[in-house]
């Protein structure tokens, strides 16, 4: 998993409505990244709708949110739409940024092995240096302490 200290891979992703940008777009301000399994199931949702709930908190600041998915971009748009998300989702449907950032891990469930990605999040500052990391999120009270770590930047 990509580790404090690293900067921020580069990779192209594509946004809800399908258009494309990559992660440099967010040079010269900070950038929440997280990662997570799959739109519109409840943890995910539970966790966009956290990190919406403080989108106003971390615009004050001048942080981006920006989650992943391997999900369609039309997944994405519906799953948004659904619940008034206000974060930037994107979809990393070939997996390159899963593979850049390391959440694109072995995982198992009632025995049985499977690929898939791993919540996790990642903070960077204006340069687009990692400056914190959280592997195995837990979504309660995740999203507020992603805004209390960004304060400090």
């Amino acid at each position: 998993m990509l580790e404090q200290g690293a900067m921020l891979p580069d990779v192209a992703l594509k946004d809800a409505d399908g258009a494309d940008f990559s992660l440099a777009r967010y040079r010269g301000k900070p950038v929440v990244v997280y990662f997570y399994p799959k739109a519109d199931t409840p943890g995910c949702t539970s966790e966009a709708k956290d990190f919406t709930e403080l989108a106003s908190d971390f615009a004050a600041l001048g942080v981006a949110v920006v989650g992943v998915s391997k999900d369609k971009p039309a997944k994405l748009k519906k799953f948004g739409d659904k619940y008034g998300l206000a974060v930037t989702l994107a979809s990393d449907e070939p997996g390159t940024a899963c593979e850049a950032f390391g959440t694109w891990v072995e995982k198992s469930l009632y025995g049985r092995q499977y690929m898939g990605i791993a919540r996790a999040t990642f903070l960077a500052d204006a340069d687009g240096k990692v400056v914190r990391v959280w592997p195995k999120v837990k979504v309660k009270g995740h999203a507020a302490e992603v805004l209390e770590a960004a304060k400090a930047l």
